[in-house]
């Protein structure tokens, strides 16, 4: 009787959970994936699967309508998911652990792997019995081809598996780690770099010779990427475990870390731009961080000539890319895109810079919703400037103001600074 009872409450637990399955990435070489461009849509070109499947309650049938959850990730030589199953209850506390599960075993695994490729890889550059295989140019490119992932890898190490018996902290977390994680953005600037490096030496015999040691079934330019593909998943994850907390403790922190890594995706995405900017004479860095980038159509008149905005409006536009700083604007022309296939990447070319210090604005022009002025040193050059949509415009006018607000404090202040 007692070994009876055992096996019924055998099935009955294995009925209520099921493990969650790793599916092991596929050894065939897919498709190379894009240049790490990260798209407006934040975490586009990204695949993760979550099938979590709920009956309902205790039923004789099977539900019709399973739960599922599809996230889009795009390996570069791989492919993989992760599936949940669950049974009994829609339980949005039992959801939430899964995520967090989720979280925590995705991280754990996410550092062995940095550690693997410091270890396996870059640390091997200094081995003697190594150095052979290994081209000369490569020992001063170890910078280049790896980038900051040291860095990465010691601020990840410390992990997140406090927050899984307390979920609501793990907003917090992310918080209280927000300007760290800008070291991201120095990661992806640099990608474009690294990429090239391996493309010149993928075949090179060191590398094969490590990959082999390492008993890895993808090349290191796979494990190069996994940095930016953790960093889009974070927002994901962070989603769903929003979707299962309402009116919960932590929730407030939780959509504030969602929109720290928006903001942060954002920002990678500005900064890739900018790197492509080509002509401009100064030193870019000092014109601050790079706050918002896109394509306008405008329109360009003079003090000293005789052009009204009527008459403007009858000229062609000029197409420009506009890239906002703390401390500029500046106005460039997209160039063609190079490149082979789907590693084409866009170039920018200087056309005018305008200092913060001495840009106004006019919100609205009588006959388009979506014009804007820019008008500059007391309208010497006014820029009237046509967004895609009025959502667009007003996201501009918004940061835009934000600047010239704050110009006006700090002016306020050094003249009460000054009379004082």
């Amino acid at each position: 009787m007692i070994q009876n009872r055992q096996a019924c409450l055998r099935k009955l637990a294995d009925k209520h959970v099921r493990p969650i399955q790793l599916v092991a990435p596929r050894p065939e070489n897919p498709p190379r994936s894009k240049s790490p461009l990260f798209s407006p849509k934040h975490g586009d070109g990204l695949k993760f699967t979550f099938d979590i499947s709920l009956p309902g309650k205790r039923s004789s049938r099977k539900s019709p309508n399973p739960r599922k959850i599809e996230v889009i990730h795009d390996f570069q030589e791989s492919r993989s998911c992760v599936a949940y199953s669950v049974d009994g209850d829609d339980s949005p506390d039992l959801l939430k652990r899964h995520v967090m599960r989720e979280l925590i075993e995705t991280e754990r695994i996410y550092v062995e792997e940095l550690l693997a490729v410091l270890l396996g890889y870059r640390a091997e550059m200094d081995n003697p019995t190594l150095s052979g295989l290994l081209p000369p140019i490569l020992h001063s490119k170890r910078d280049v081809l790896f980038g900051n992932m040291p860095e990465i890898y010691n601020f990840h190490s410390r992990r997140l598996e406090g927050c899984l018996e307390a979920p609501e902290r793990v907003g917090a977390c992310f918080l209280q780690r927000k300007e760290s994680f800008q070291m991201y953005e120095c990661y992806c600037q640099n990608k474009p770099r690294s990429e090239s490096l391996w493309r010149q030496f993928s075949d090179c015999s060191f590398f094969q010779e490590c990959q082999k040691k390492l008993e890895h079934k993808l090349g290191l330019d796979s494990y190069l990427l996994k940095p930016i593909q953790r960093l889009t998943k974070y927002q994901l994850l962070i989603k769903e475990l929003l979707k299962y907390s309402s009116d919960c403790e932590g929730t407030s922190e939780l959509q504030g870390a969602l929109t720290a890594m928006l903001d942060l995706l954002k920002s990678v995405n500005d900064s890739m731009h900018q790197i492509s900017i080509t002509g401009y004479k100064g030193d870019i860095c000092e014109l601050g961080r790079v706050l918002m980038q896109g394509s306008f159509s405008v329109w360009i008149s003079h003090k000293r000539g005789p052009t009204r905005m009527k008459e403007l409006a009858r000229f062609k536009p000029m197409q420009r890319h506009l890239f906002l700083y703390e401390r500029a604007l500046l106005l460039c022309k997209r160039r063609e895109e190079h490149g082979d296939g789907i590693d084409k990447t866009p170039s920018y070319s200087f056309k005018h810079c305008l200092k913060m210090t001495a840009v106004g604005i006019t919100e609205n022009i009588k006959g388009d919703v979506r014009k804007f002025e820019i008008w500059y040193s007391g309208r010497e050059e006014v820029y009237v400037v046509q967004a895609p949509s009025v959502e667009v415009k007003m996201a501009w006018l918004n940061e835009l103001r934000k600047i010239l607000t704050h110009q006006q404090k700090l002016k306020e202040q050094k003249d009460v600074n000054s009379f004082v």
